[in-house]
């Protein structure tokens, strides 16, 4: 019995549940002056980061706790705030209030060492091309041997899901006894091969057979020879974990690969559902103010 298995974990699981989701959502969510969602934005930054020589512990919990605090604040970082004119007692105070609001259900250890790593995150030079290509590169989504694909539209791309494997990673770890470092970066890094690979999804991958693990390492290691020496093999290391669930850490990516897999079906399954009337009644769409007798007065008169 794997420790996912375990009875005791599940609790755990289903509360973390919908702070996943929220945290998933920034793939989705895109602000002026800059190319890409927030999810590909952090995917960015986090290897142009380790690139440039930062420690990927501490990598891992500041752009985790980045996410966490995401959830609520969007496109609003310490950056924007700084430039606002917020001094740095203010800038930490307003992302500690995002935190705490949607952080209770996450293991309390890992809790504080986020919340102690809020705050600016570097501007750090040149991310690898790697970066860039996958944030282009779209994933298939759904697939199956013998079936046609089902299209959903935006796909994802491969940097939003890395990002957000690599948060869930971390997130998920004290749920399977994990440190959340190596989840992290095996997040960040599984799926190198999708930099020339385009997406195909499992049937493709079912098509190519033997060939398979062949062609993925190869294109791995073409982009592994394009990082630094110690990079590429921490990297390395990590993606050796991968192809089974046997330790802590390969557990936790595992179970994070298949939440974001899954709760990125169930957006899609939500959108299509979404109607007027749960933006209007649910959401208070037209909400509470000085106004509101006045919107609701236009909406009649329209037959909205």
């Amino acid at each position: 019995m794997t420790a996912l298995d375990s009875p005791g974990t599940l609790p755990a699981l289903a509360g973390l549940r919908p702070l996943l989701g929220e945290i998933g959502d920034a793939k989705r969510v895109r602000v002026a002056g800059a190319s890409g969602s927030l999810a590909e934005q952090a995917f960015t930054r986090a290897w142009a980061r380790l690139v440039g020589g930062e420690d990927v512990e501490a990598v891992a919990f500041s752009e985790t706790a980045a996410a966490v605090a995401r959830a609520r604040l969007a496109g609003i970082d310490a950056a924007v705030l700084t430039a606002a004119g917020m001094g740095d007692d203010e800038v930490t105070a307003v992302l500690r209030r995002a935190f705490d609001e949607v952080s209770e259900p996450l293991d309390g250890v890992l809790r504080e060492r986020l919340r102690a790593a809020l705050g600016p995150l570097p501007s750090p030079g040149g991310a690898p091309a790697l970066a860039a290509t996958l944030n282009a590169q779209p994933r298939a989504g759904a697939t199956a041997p013998g079936v046609a694909r089902i299209m959903v539209e935006p796909p994802e791309s491969h940097g939003d899901h890395c990002l957000t494997v690599a948060v869930y990673g971390a997130l998920v770890a004290p749920v399977v006894d994990a440190d959340p470092v190596q989840p992290f970066l095996l997040g960040l890094a599984h799926h190198l091969h999708n930099v020339v690979l385009p997406d195909a999804g499992f049937a493709g991958e079912v098509l190519l057979g033997d060939a398979l693990e062949r062609v993925m390492s190869t294109l791995e290691e073409r982009e592994l020879a394009a990082l630094p020496d110690a990079l590429a093999d921490r990297v390395r290391e990590v993606l050796a974990l991968r192809p089974g669930a046997d330790v802590p850490e390969a557990r936790a990516f595992h179970a994070a690969d298949v939440l974001d897999r899954v709760l990125q079906v169930h957006h899609h399954a939500r959108a299509a559902a979404f109607t007027a009337s749960q933006a209007l009644d649910d959401l208070e769409l037209v909400h509470a103010g000085p106004v509101q007798a006045y919107h609701l007065d236009v909406l009649a008169a329209a037959g909205l």
